[in-house]
Formats: structure tokens, C-alpha cells, sequence
């Protein structure tokens, strides 16, 4: 299912896959790209699998053509419309999950909290920008009070596992799954696929 949804920022689009026996999963997308990304399907088609209802979410800026994303505040503020419409037309049902891939992990680690999510997916979260490791965005994983995954691939050029693992120590609602490839995790989507279910059907709270 393929719907418009609309925001202060005009429509996003929304495709939605499962029945939600296991809960509610909304994912966002990257900056280079929306929810057809190999990772997102990839994800998004074993969580449904797993009982999941799924809502992938493409952004009103890559709606509608556009080649730059907005401010995170106003990422944040689709998003959040977005969530609205689907809890006032019933379809979050069970634990809600958000999540996404770069950007779109940040917007979901920034609003689970407002968003009462259960738990964060983040699939190559953007720990910096790349040659910048001093401009960390370790703050925005570690005001998660929520479970929280990161699947990172091993030469990430924002952050490598081992990076974002030191930025979530101490942290006992954190996991971090290392994974073959870069940013983009195209080397091997159904690993990454695999590590997501693994910690949605092995650790994440029932």
C-alpha cells in the first residue's frame, strides 16, 4: 500500500507492507536517497516477514524531486506529522519501532521519546561527517532512553563500529552489529536485513 500523507511541509509518501502481529516498524531514509534503498527493502521485507507492519517513509523534500534535505528540525517536523496521521488512523498498532538509515536514523533517534517508540533501528548512523570527527553527533545516540540498535558497516567513513560502540559504552540499552561495506551497507543487504530482525526478534523487549 502507497499513500500520500500531508505535512507542514507538504506530502510525504508512505509504503506500508504487514499485519503488525509483532508490532510497528517506521523507518526513514538517507539524504542520497529514499525508502527503494537496499538496505531499507531489505529490512523492511523480513520484518514483515516476522509479523511487523511496516511504514516506510519518503520525505515531502524527496517527493517532491527536490535534491537537498531540509533542516533536522524541519526532518523532524514531517516525521512527526507523518506519525500522527498513522496513530490517528490505527495503524501503529503493538510496540512501535522507529528507525531509518543515516538521516533518517538521526530523525529517529531525535524523536522516539516524543514519539513513545519501544526502540531505535539505526541502520550507518552518520556518527560525523566524513573527515570531521570532531563534529560528533554522539549526542543524538546517546539521548536515546530507549533500546537502541546501530548496524554499521566496518569502513564507514562516518563512523566506524568500533567508533559508534565507544560512543554508546556504558550505555545498556545499546547494541551495535558490525557489518561488510560503507556507508551506503550495499555490499550485503541481507545481512544487514539479518542483524536488524536479529536484535527486533532476540533483544529488543517483548
Amino acid at each position: 500500500m502507497t499513500e500520500l500523507v500531508d505535512t507542514p511541509l507538504g506530502p510525504a509518501r508512505v509504503l506500508s507492507a504487514g499485519d503488525g502481529a509483532a508490532g510497528t516498524l517506521v523507518l526513514g531514509h538517507g539524504a542520497g536517497g529514499g525508502s527503494e534503498s537496499a538496505d531499507l527493502t531489505a529490512v523492511a521485507a523480513e520484518a514483515v516477514d516476522a509479523g511487523w507492519l511496516v511504514h516506510r517513509v519518503d520525505q515531502p523534500w524527496r517527493v517532491a524531486g527536490k535534491r537537498i534535505a531540509p533542516a533536522p528540525p524541519r526532518l523532524d517536523e514531517a516525521w512527526g506529522a507523518v506519525l500522527d496521521r498513522l496513530r490517528l488512523t490505527d495503524r501503529l498498532p503493538g510496540r512501535l519501532v522507529l528507525g531509518g538509515r543515516s538521516a533518517g536514523a538521526r530523525v529517529a533517534c531525535r524523536t522516539s521519546a516524543a514519539e513513545g517508540a519501544a526502540g531505535v533501528l539505526a541502520l550507518a548512523f552518520p556518527l560525523h561527517p566524513p573527515g570531521k570527527p570532531e563534529k560528533s553527533r554522539a549526542s543524538e545516540l546517546t539521548g536515546v532512553g530507549v533500546p537502541i540498535v546501530v548496524v554499521q558497516g566496518e569502513t564507514d567513513a562516518m563512523g566506524r563500529p568500533e567508533h559508534v560502540a565507544a560512543a554508546l559504552a556504558g550505555q545498556g540499552l545499546a547494541s551495535v552489529y558490525a557489518v561488510p561495506g560503507d556507508h551506503s551497507l550495499k555490499k550485503n543487504p541481507g545481512l544487514v536485513a539479518a542483524a536488524a530482525l536479529s536484535w527486533l526478534t532476540e533483544v529488543l523487549p517483548g
